[in-house]
């Protein structure tokens, strides 16, 4: 579904992706992981055309993409929680959820479903997201994203800060969208909830593709886990 090869991209001057190579096929939950600094949320911002691509492609489904304007590519199918969550927090939970909607290829996902998913967002319909706990706005962003029927799901670090018990409900949630199908690129540190959901990882470091394997593999190398990833 997903090509990135030989990914080159930064900040202004400052380059922070020397080569990145990321292969997703349908149905697949993909992880990058790294330690902080990396490159993992830069590599999803060029991934969504907020970053300008300075070098290397991007496919999905076989057509090029990169370069394209972030709308362009999430009209494509591309689905973003981004790091921090950033919902509108001026609107309601309602209104959070339907201004970027979109059902026009027959996407499973309606508002209905969403809040089937977290009802605690029907309870809070009519609420201010700046008045929601973290938790609730991380569920708020999820559901977003979700109402645009995405081909590619992208979480970035969507359980970080929150506590125990709602960390757990969006794992939950993530092992459900895996079992229906949903194709995922997911940001995270848990490997120990990754482990079962994810069918392969990638590992960054200062913005190169330094292993790739399946969870049993990378289970299998501690010291591998020690040296790239600090846990």
């Amino acid at each position: 579904m997903l090509h990135a090869e030989n990914l080159q991209s930064g900040y202004g001057a400052a380059q922070v992706l020397f080569g990145v190579n990321l292969d997703i096929q349908a149905h697949q939950v993909v992880s990058l992981l790294g330690r902080n600094g990396m490159g993992k949320t830069t590599t999803v911002r060029t991934l969504m055309g907020m970053l300008p691509l300075k070098g290397g492609s991007i496919t999905f489904d076989g057509q090029p993409v990169g370069g394209q304007r972030p709308h362009r590519i999430a009209k494509l199918g591309f689905g973003l929680v981004p790091e921090g969550r950033r919902v509108f927090p001026s609107l309601s939970v309602y209104e959070n959820l339907v201004a970027t909607s979109r059902n026009d290829y027959g996407g499973s996902w309606t508002l209905d479903a969403v809040y089937e998913l977290f009802p605690r967002l029907k309870e809070r319909n009519s609420q201010s997201a700046r008045t929601l706990s973290g938790g609730e706005q991380q569920m708020l962003a999820i559901g977003r994203a979700l109402l645009t029927n995405p081909r590619l799901l992208i979480l970035d670090e969507a359980t970080e800060g929150l506590a125990p018990v709602i960390r757990q409900e969006i794992w939950s949630c993530l092992n459900r969208l895996k079992a229906e199908g949903q194709t995922i690129l997911l940001i995270d540190k848990n490997l120990k909830e990754m482990h079962h959901l994810v069918d392969r990882h990638y590992i960054i470091e200062k913005g190169r593709i330094v292993w790739s394997g399946n969870s049993q593999e990378l289970q299998e190398q501690p010291d591998l886990v020690t040296q790239y990833l600090g846990v």
